[in-house]
């Protein structure tokens, strides 16, 4: 009678079996995430444990550059300070124009009697990481919920719009920029005040321009400025220059392409606006359905 010895080690499901079954718990993992939003809580709980170690891997490159920074050379330092006197000078000038005009426009909207701005109040904040992702324009700056960061707030730098938060986390935020593919910004062109929706493309340093007519006075390198519509950014915020004009009968649209005004792809210091107030709630469909029919009843 043959006897077969016990194997040396135990061996489970076949590889194919745990390739199978991990793969359908990964599935389920990301629906449930992307519909009920389950991992949220441990989003942020990865987050706060990992901040020390973020920090802990930055602090080398942190000492060198405050090193390279206490051996820059006092003849830079002096052309810097004469440099920023004489745009201090010349911004003063410019800011008592400016707050005389603030006043003019204050008593203007003030006999109109029209709906006034709220200011928002300023965040300043630094980008430490990019998205890995490269379908999506996203970075994370060292700003959070701590410091009173709000999801949608505005992110601008000193040319323009950057982008909009799209997520708080207690230390950190993750800001999606005006070139990612799901962005949209509502604009208007300075020149003659002609509303226009700017879109993302997923990469920077274009931006498009849809749904304008063929015949829509447009050219190039007209600015596009932030309209302001639906409360999402402030007024006159810079977008975009457009770069290129393609007009074609046969079709509807025009086919429009811009660049960013901000440093999109090169910002390192950025500004977190406040949220502004929130707009009046649109009116039901139904009874603006039913004053329009009532507008053009016939009489009888």
């Amino acid at each position: 009678m043959e006897h077969t010895p016990p194997p040396f080690f135990r061996r489970g499901p076949s590889l194919p079996a745990r390739l199978a079954f991990f793969s359908l718990l990964s599935l389920v993992l990301l629906y449930a995430d992307a519909r009920f939003h389950y991992m949220e809580g441990m989003r942020r709980a990865l987050a706060v444990i990992l901040y020390p170690f973020q920090q802990l891997t930055d602090l080398p490159v942190e000492i060198g550059e405050r090193v390279s920074e206490f051996f820059v050379t006092q003849s830079s330092l002096k052309r810097e300070n004469e440099r920023l006197r004489r745009e201090n000078f010349v911004n003063g000038g410019l800011l008592q124009r400016q707050q005389a005009l603030e006043a003019e426009n204050g008593h203007l909207r003030a006999l109109l009697d029209m709906r006034a701005r709220v200011p928002r109040s300023v965040l300043t904040a630094e980008i430490l990481y990019v998205a890995r992702d490269p379908f999506t324009r996203q970075v994370v700056v060292d700003k959070g919920g701590s410091a009173g960061v709000q999801s949608g707030a505005p992110v601008i730098d000193d040319k323009g719009l950057v982008g909009q938060v799209h997520r708080v986390f207690p230390w950190l935020s993750e800001v999606s920029l005006i070139t990612d593919r799901e962005q949209t910004t509502p604009t208007e062109i300075v020149r003659n005040g002609l509303r226009a929706v700017v879109f993302g493309l997923g990469y920077d340093g274009a931006l498009e321009v849809r749904f304008m007519p063929v015949n829509a006075d447009i050219q190039t390198g007209d600015l596009l400025v932030t309209s302001g519509i639906d409360g999402v950014y402030p007024h006159g915020l810079p977008v975009a220059v457009v770069a290129n004009i393609e007009r074609n009968a046969a079709y509807p649209f025009a086919k429009i392409t811009c660049t960013p005004a901000s440093g999109v792809g090169s910002s390192q210091q950025v500004l977190v606006l406040s949220k502004g107030e929130p707009l009046p709630e649109r009116p039901p469909a139904a009874e603006a359905g039913k004053r329009k029919k009532s507008k053009f009843r016939r009489p009888g």
